[in-house]
Order: C-alpha cells, then sequence, then structure tokens
C-alpha cells in the first residue's frame, strides 16, 4: 500500500517537479500517492502547513528560515531537504515605464538599466512621486533580489521608493491598475502580464544572481523526522521528475499537465515559454532565449546548499535592521537539509557534492566539484555586481553591502 503525502502549492511553473513525479507515476514507484492543495498565497500555504493541513509544501526559501527563527509568529523549526529549482524569477515593469527605459522586447542589463532606473526615481523624485513595486512575500527570494538589485544600482528601497506584497496570481491586475509599476514573480505570471498588454519583462533573476536559490520542499521538521523514510522516497520521485522536466522532447506534454485548472490553470503556450527558457517579452514580440531561465535538474540543481541558506539569513538581516546573530545564523542555516538529501540519492546515479556549503557567486567558469558520488560540473553562479558571498566571512560581507 502506498503512502500518501499532501502537498500545498501556488500556481506557478516551479512546482512542476513534485506534480510531474505524480503525474508520471515517478511518485507511485516509490511507494508514494501525493496528493495536493492550491492556494493563492504563501501566507496561507504556509498557514496550513504549520496547522497540520499539509504535509509538505511548494515554499520560498526564506520564508522557511523566517518561520523556524519567528519572525513574525511563534517559531516553528521548518526544515527544506529539497530545493525545487534555482533562477525563475523575473522582474517585469508596467508598459510604459519599461518603454521609457530600455528597448522594448530586450531583456536589459542590470547595471544599465539599473542607471536608467535611478534617474526615472530621481525624476519623479522631483515631482513628489515613487515608484512602487510588488513582491509575492515579504520573506522571498523575490524580494532578496529585487532590494539586492535596486541597491546596488543605487537606490535605497524603502526610501527611494516603495516595495509591497502582490500575491503571484494577481500581479497583472496589480499592474494594469497601476497600484504597482513593476513586478519580480515567477512564470508564468510574467508572461501573463505580457500576454495582457499590461507588462514588459525587463530582467531575469538569474542576471541578478545568477544559480540562486527560489523554491524549497519544505516541511515541519517533526513531520519530516516522523515520515523520514517517506521524505526520501519523494526526493528521489522529484528527481526523475527533474530528468523529464528538463529533456525537450517532453517540454509541451508537461506544459499541457501544468496548463491544467487544478494546477497552474494558465495558458500552455505561456507555460511552454518558461519550460522552454524563451520568453516573450512585450506583448506582440518574438520570443527572446535566455539559457537557464529556470534550472530545475543538473549541476545538483536540487541540492540544499546550506551556503545559501547563509546567504538568505544576511539579507534578512540587512533588510530588517537587525543585528548579525551567530546564534540564529546557524538556526538557519539547519533549515536546509542536505544531510536528508544524501541519504535519500545514496547509492543511486545521481551524483552528490562532496560538501554542503560553498562560497556562492565564485564561480565564474565552468568548474569540477569534488564528489560524494558521481561527477558534478558547476557553470557560473556570479552576481551582477560581482561581489561572492563567503559563509566563513558573513559579517565582513554585511558591512560591505551598499
Amino acid at each position: 500500500m502506498s503512502e500518501e503525502l499532501t502537498i500545498g502549492f501556488l500556481p506557478l511553473v516551479d512546482a512542476c517537479l513534485p506534480i510531474l513525479a505524480h503525474e508520471h507515476g515517478f511518485a507511485e514507484e516509490e511507494g508514494l500517492s501525493l496528493r495536493f492543495v492550491r492556494d493563492v498565497s504563501w501566507a496561507t500555504v504556509l498557514d496550513r502547513l504549520l496547522y497540520g493541513h499539509t504535509d509538505a509544501a511548494h515554499l520560498v526559501a526564506p520564508l522557511a528560515i523566517a518561520t523556524t527563527l519567528g519572525r513574525g509568529r511563534p517559531a516553528q523549526p521548518l526544515s527544506a531537504p529539497f530545493a525545487l529549482g534555482l533562477n525563475g524569477n523575473a522582474i517585469s515593469f508596467r508598459s510604459k515605464l519599461a518603454a521609457r527605459l530600455l528597448t522594448p522586447g530586450e531583456l536589459g542589463d542590470p547595471v544599465i538599466l539599473g542607471t536608467a532606473l535611478k534617474q526615472e526615481v530621481a525624476r519623479l523624485a522631483g515631482e513628489g512621486r515613487r515608484l512602487r513595486f510588488g513582491v509575492v512575500h515579504r520573506y522571498s527570494s523575490h524580494n532578496y533580489k529585487l532590494r539586492y538589485w535596486l541597491a546596488g544600482c543605487g537606490i535605497a528601497p524603502d526610501r527611494d521608493v516603495d516595495i509591497v506584497t502582490v500575491a503571484p496570481p494577481f500581479v497583472c491586475d496589480a499592474l494594469k491598475s497601476g497600484e504597482i509599476d513593476g513586478a519580480c514573480v515567477g512564470e508564468p505570471w510574467n508572461s501573463v502580464a505580457v500576454d495582457r498588454g499590461v507588462g514588459n519583462i525587463v530582467l531575469a533573476t538569474a542576471q541578478i544572481w545568477l544559480r540562486g536559490v527560489e523554491k524549497v520542499m519544505a516541511m515541519r521538521e517533526p513531520v519530516m523526522e516522523d515520515r523520514r523514510p517517506a521524505v526520501e522516497a519523494l526526493i528521489r520521485a522529484m528527481r526523475k521528475a527533474g530528468a523529464h522536466f528538463i529533456d525537450p522532447a517532453n517540454w509541451e506534454e508537461n506544459a499541457a499537465i501544468l496548463a491544467r485548472p487544478e494546477y497552474v490553470d494558465q495558458d500552455a503556450r505561456l507555460i511552454l515559454g518558461a519550460i522552454s527558457d524563451r520568453l516573450v517579452l512585450t506583448q506582440g514580440a518574438a520570443p527572446v532565449h535566455y539559457a537557464d531561465f529556470m534550472f530545475q535538474h543538473s549541476e545538483a540543481a536540487n541540492f540544499p546548499w546550506v551556503s545559501q541558506a547563509e546567504w538568505l539569513y544576511t539579507q534578512m538581516v540587512r533588510w530588517e535592521g537587525m543585528d548579525y546573530s551567530v546564534e540564529e545564523a546557524t538556526r538557519a542555516a539547519r533549515v536546509f537539509r542536505p544531510d536528508v538529501y544524501r541519504t535519500a540519492l545514496k547509492g543511486t546515479d545521481d551524483p552528490l557534492p562532496g560538501a554542503n556549503s560553498k562560497v556562492e557567486g565564485s564561480v565564474a567558469n565552468p568548474l569540477q566539484v569534488t564528489t560524494q558520488q558521481g561527477n558534478i560540473t558547476l557553470a557560473a553562479n556570479t552576481f551582477f555586481d560581482g561581489r561572492s558571498f563567503d559563509p566563513e566571512r558573513a559579517q565582513e560581507y554585511l558591512a560591505s553591502l551598499p
């Protein structure tokens, strides 16, 4: 008899791995039956997880850390033994703003676009106005990457521009109404905004941090420990789903599955664009290919690097004006569970890194790394400003940031 796991998710393309593990029978091969609960906001996904309505959740990675540290609610320890992918988000501006700052139909250069945006912010300040940007949650990689880019270009978040929370399915409506001037959100919602003529895609978040962490499979720590065999089976099933997902022969089939009403409930054509790394940036334009816009499988993409959790904690400290705490940093790091990932895949054909942590942003050219099993060559993982993050020197890193 199969063991059931209930998984909460938002209608986003990067919820694909557990969904496809179910739809293609990979979960069943591992003795699992998966049931899904679809929500519209990360807050509700988290509530269902914490109150036991779901066993696991597709979750923005910083929210798992914030929940563990007790930010905004009583602390409950969460564990993330699997990264659902890297990259995959984009920044979209209202069409008129985008047209003022860059050539429509082209992705901007982060530095050049940032410089132009800074000038626009100054112009609007002279008229007593400020731009407002939407992010999907206060504790999201979207928020931190948008802020990282703005600050790196000389624009002070919360002082020069406003940043507000908008749930992903409502970003298009917020752009259309003028409630926000731009947003950082996952697919397909950037492409939906373009398709409706209310926004243009101007940057991929991979241009801000290439190979940056996005969503994780999160669960309450006691549940993960109690149901460890089922969790490890889920990891194996999702790895199989990832290999299927990245095969071009399967793109159209998987886009059709994800487009169904019970999952993303959007046009399969738009979902296919994200899967194939071919995005229409402005209404009516030809698709633009941006390699590895989504990154779901290769180079140990699903490995929960502890150093990525530690980088997210530094951004939490940075933008909340907190003091850096070694004890909190340690708790934040423990949310990511490479030990569980390793146990699940030991003895399989899946490659496993030899370390649990690395210097983020330090790889500019392909680098073969030491492994526990198999072979792994990491491609570039740079930040747009050329900085790197050494978790052993986190406080020095924080002190160096603008």
